[in-house]
């Protein structure tokens, strides 16, 4: 009996909640009509007041599931009007979630099915499966980001100013200040997404959570997503060459080549890492200075280096680096961070989509330069 009505009450969550993420599109859409009348601004605020509605609803749907699974477990049966005073603890959601995923579903063909996922279905003891060890830098956290309200428009840069005041006698008429200069970059969004299914019986089946370790992925493969849109952007830079054993090309792009203004990053192949690592000063010292305390970047010349992998800035094994300033450089337009819903599908699972918008542009074209050491350096 409680096994049903839990299950009847996650399914109007679930409805609760596509209903609120339809009415915020909705709203959204009106608000952002340069040409919204006051009849779409009557719309939105009652779009607004249906979505603080079943937003309340929710809180009362999971008030009475934690009362009903209280209840599984041994407690007397509650009153679906009595809502628990106690604070939900920040595993709930995952939690309620999951033992949504694991009720029954319709009969179907199958995606990911439970010999895809064999290493997490226990047969005596339960496994929980290590993450491969690997670090991803998020660029996207180093560029200028801002987020996007339309599929499309154009983002003012504000150049350096160059111009000088006038010295003026007293008294005497201020004169105009030279009007600051702006380069407009246009941007358009792109829609990356995708989906995959997953099977009942590996939702069943398997010992871990599941949903969670999928979500995590799709959202690795968002950060892989705009990393590669962003190195992309980086590789058309203009081209230097840097010769010889000794960092003096480096120091060259470093304080002669780009602005002093510029607050300067090395952005390095793992390959240019080790090009990097083999430099050192005339008393044979090394000039890469490993991070002293954990978060501190490592240091090149007094410069900040990040690190990522060689297919990113190329192929395997061929070293290049962006050094410049990467806020200045790239613009970031962010319309949608990634969005993961579960939905049910046509099959007996679940299904998840996965969604991105964002579009990647260069923003200052002289604030960096795509660096690749001569064969002799490498």
């Amino acid at each position: 009996m409680f096994r049903e009505k839990i299950k009847e009450l996650l399914a109007q969550k679930e409805g609760k909640r596509a209903l609120i993420n339809e009415k915020t599109n909705e709203m959204r859409q009106l608000l952002s009509n340069e040409d919204a009348t006051d009849e779409d601004l009557t719309r939105a605020k009652s779009l607004r007041s249906e979505i603080d509605a079943a937003e309340k609803e929710i809180r009362s749907i999971e008030d009475d599931l934690k009362l009903y699974r209280k209840a599984a477990k041994g407690n007397p049966a509650p009153d679906p009007h009595k809502r628990s005073q106690n604070n939900e603890d920040e595993n709930e959601e995952k939690r309620n979630f999951n033992a949504y995923l694991h009720q029954e579903h319709r009969d179907g063909t199958t995606g990911i099915t439970s010999s895809d996922v064999v290493a997490t279905i226990p047969e005596s003891i339960l496994y929980n499966p290590e993450n491969e060890v690997k670090s991803v830098t998020d660029l996207s956290q180093l560029v200028t980001q801002f987020q996007a309200t339309t599929a499309s428009g154009k983002y003012p840069v504000l150049k350096r100013a160059t111009e000088r005041m006038n010295s003026v006698e007293e008294l005497q008429k201020n004169p105009e200040l030279a009007k600051p200069e702006f380069e407009e970059v246009d941007w358009k969004v792109s829609t990356y997404r995708g989906a995959i299914p997953l099977s009942q019986e590996s939702i069943d089946d398997s010992a871990i959570d599941l949903t969670s370790l999928v979500a995590t992925n799709a959202n690795e493969q968002k950060i892989n997503t705009t990393n590669f849109a962003i190195a992309a952007v980086l590789k058309a830079f203009t081209a230097k060459s840097v010769a010889g054993e000794s960092v003096d090309d480096i120091k060259h792009i470093l304080n002669v080549d780009l602005d002093p203004a510029y607050n300067k990053m090395i952005i390095a192949s793992q390959s240019f890492y080790q090009y990097l690592d083999t430099l050192k000063d005339k008393n044979g010292q090394y000039l890469l200075h490993e991070a002293i305390t954990d978060g501190s970047p490592r240091t090149l010349l007094g410069v900040p280096v990040t690190v990522v992998e060689d297919e990113l800035l190329g192929a395997a094994g061929e070293a290049h680096a962006f050094i410049g300033d990467l806020t200045r450089a790239v613009l970031y337009a962010n319309r949608k961070d990634i969005q993961v819903r579960w939905v049910d599908n046509d099959i007996y699972g679940q299904y998840l989509q996965a969604v991105t918008r964002f579009d990647v542009k260069a923003a200052d074209k002289n604030a960096g330069y795509f660096v690749t050491p001569s064969a002799a350096s490498k």
